[in-house]
């Protein structure tokens, strides 16, 4: 359309009735949307490198859908800011911001497919996509005072084709009393400044093993570990020569002046609740639920294009 053509079509727009306005706005809403996942993928990646032979400054080579695609220089393979990423290949890009935001909304996976308008199996692919690098959006270590506890969760084998055992109803219950192999933990260590790392361990109780391999990474050596009295972390904190302190939850113990475990058992409680509304979730899944969790948690990432850009791996520090 010329730009007198354009002026005399802006000029009829009060004359519109409501729903004549409704239609006009949702005949642009794709190409509005379409234009803003192309501005957010520039942002979060202005000239990356290659992702064949890892090499930089690649030249321009035209457009892919949108994206600015690049030439290598040094192997002459062409590529964009989507290659080599989770969200390569994946279509129907005017919707993405659409579903990112049902996703900070926590939508289920049916009520985020009828809203955007995609296939339920689509929403299912885009979900666990948008959350593959996302979920390693995380503080590098925590200091200070840092409280570790674990919580279980049944292990569940949701929408896998063959069982390792006989199939629950509707989830079902444990077998036997306590905790056993037929829980998964989780370890959360969270610091007072709220900075939060979570594992899932393995199947029963954790071990020393276990905190040694993921929790002493994450601990800067001036802190000062607090957790419940499992005799794991005692013998993790003594070998590592953590400054440890623990309550006593047997004996009625929850605060000693500094040293509790409230703000952990507090991030647990607001995970399960939240967790609750999906139904179920297969153990398998579970690291990508705890890093979307984890970025809902303070509102840290409060809009879809923020969290576009950490489905593309670009952070803030």
């Amino acid at each position: 359309m010329n730009r007198a053509g354009f002026t005399r079509w802006l000029r009829k727009l009060p004359s519109l009735t409501q729903r004549q306005r409704t239609q006009v706005l949702d005949a642009l809403r794709p190409a509005i949307g379409f234009e803003r996942v192309c501005a957010a993928i520039a942002d979060a990646k202005p000239l990356p490198c290659c992702p064949t032979c890892r090499a930089e400054r690649p030249y321009r080579h035209g457009q892919d859908r949108g994206v600015q695609r690049y030439r290598c220089r040094a192997c002459g393979k062409t590529f964009s800011a989507l290659s080599g990423t989770p969200l390569s290949r994946l279509r129907h890009r005017a919707k993405w911001l659409d579903y990112l935001e049902k996703m900070l909304d926590t939508k289920s996976v049916r009520a985020s497919a009828d809203a955007v308008g995609v296939h339920r199996n689509t929403s299912f692919r885009w979900r666990h996509r948008f959350l593959t690098l996302a979920k390693h959006d995380r503080p590098e270590r925590l200091a200070g005072i840092a409280e570790a506890d674990e919580m279980f969760l049944l292990e569940s084998q949701k929408g896998s084709r063959s069982l390792d055992r006989p199939a629950r109803r509707r989830g079902g219950v444990a077998a036997t009393r306590g905790i056993t192999h037929e829980h998964v933990c989780i370890l959360v260590a969270r610091d007072r400044t709220r900075q939060t790392r979570d594992f899932v361990t393995g199947r029963a109780a954790v071990t020393k093993e276990q905190l040694q391999r993921h929790l002493l990474p994450v601990l800067d050596k001036d802190v000062l570990l607090v957790t419940d009295g499992h005799a794991a972390y005692r013998a993790f904190a003594r070998e590592a020569g953590i400054a440890h302190a623990f309550v006593n939850l047997r004996l009625g113990e929850r605060v000693r002046g500094a040293v509790h475990v409230q703000n952990v058992n507090a991030y647990h409680q607001r995970f399960r609740q939240w967790l609750a509304r999906f139904h179920g979730v297969a153990s398998h899944y579970l690291p990508n639920y705890l890093g979307w969790r984890w970025a809902l948690d303070g509102e840290r990432i409060a809009s879809p294009e923020r969290l576009l850009r950490a489905a593309l791996g670009s952070f803030n520090t």
